[in-house]
């Protein structure tokens, strides 16, 4: 019999998780061809999130947890994730119910069919405003163009793997972690599964405007150095322009002398040239902060306790 482990990174997850056992009990008694492992990853949450999922464990032995020291994050939480799933395969999903349990099957289906990356393609994004679905889309774009690997618009983390692709995402340790490319980096036969973005059913996302910018920046500096060939080319262009300007000044007074004349000329010039080096120091920066963090080479994550893995 074929295992199927289901893996839930959960933060501040009480209200839902009731819910969300009620939805993966069914999806379990459903499917009883396959031998089932829900691993629910507490990412240090605030409220009583640890204590749901320890009743759960009491009434199902097929639940089993890990709960973090302290929140590290959602990307850390699934790699603490991928390294105790036990199944032939891995379903990622959310707490919320945002990814819909019903479409497992059909993803199953696919993995049987012999595909190795089954991911859930989004027909819609719920209820996101109109600025957060643009920016969203502005950002895959503008990342399908830089990077050298194909990051693919509108999927998540709502996938399932094969246990070929839960052994080499495990390989891949670096503590900024964007998923959602290295799903991509590792390659292998990959399909898709449409499905509605279904509404939360209880709580508040965690996920504000500051973490989803964090987010980006991560994908973008993760994946590709575009932001630093494109600073460097700029510099180039600029430079030329530069020295063209000074030989025509050099040439215009020879000829016609020097009059005290273009002050607005160079106030723009040397403002426009500051926020260009800041800009490009900062992107410098992310680069080497990322180098600083890796060169530390601490663990991703630290578990509190454990239970069932």
């Amino acid at each position: 019999m074929k295992k199927v482990s289901i893996l839930v990174p959960c933060f501040n997850e009480e209200a839902s998780l009731p819910a969300l056992y009620d939805a993966l009990h069914g999806l379990m008694e459903a499917n009883k061809q396959y031998d089932w492992e829900v691993l629910l990853v507490n990412d240090g949450s605030r409220d009583r999130t640890m204590e749901v999922i320890k009743e759960l464990r009491v009434k199902d032995s097929r639940i089993c947890y890990i709960d973090l020291s302290r929140n590290f994050g959602k990307e850390n939480a699934m790699l603490a994730g991928f390294d105790h799933v036990t199944g032939d395969c891995m379903v990622i999903m959310d707490a919320d119910l945002q990814h819909p349990p019903h479409v497992v099957p059909e993803m199953l289906k696919k993995w049987e069919e012999g595909y190795d990356d089954v991911y859930g393609q989004r027909l819609t994004r719920g209820k996101e405003s109109w600025l957060r679905k643009r920016f969203t889309k502005m950002y895959y774009s503008m990342l399908q163009k830089a990077s050298r690997v194909e990051v693919l618009p509108n999927v998540g983390d709502f996938r399932l793997l094969d246990r070929k692709c839960i052994e080499e995402l495990k390989r891949l340790r670096e503590t900024q972690r964007y998923t959602k490319g290295m799903y991509c980096w590792i390659g292998f036969k990959k399909t898709s599964v449409p499905f509605e973005t279904a509404d939360r059913v209880e709580g508040e996302s965690s996920m504000k405007f500051s973490t989803l910018l964090n987010l980006a920046i991560d994908g973008i500096t993760s994946f590709t150095t575009a932001p630093l060939r494109i600073s460097t080319i700029v510099g180039m262009v600029i430079s030329f322009l530069s020295f063209v300007y000074l030989i025509y000044i050099l040439f215009r007074t020879l000829i016609w002398g020097d009059p005290v004349q273009g002050f607005p000329t160079l106030i723009i010039i040397i403002l426009f040239l500051g926020g260009f080096l800041l800009l490009s120091l900062g992107i410098i920066g992310e680069y080497l902060g990322r180098i600083f963090y890796e060169t530390k080479n601490r663990p991703v994550y630290v578990i509190g306790e454990k239970e069932g893995v």
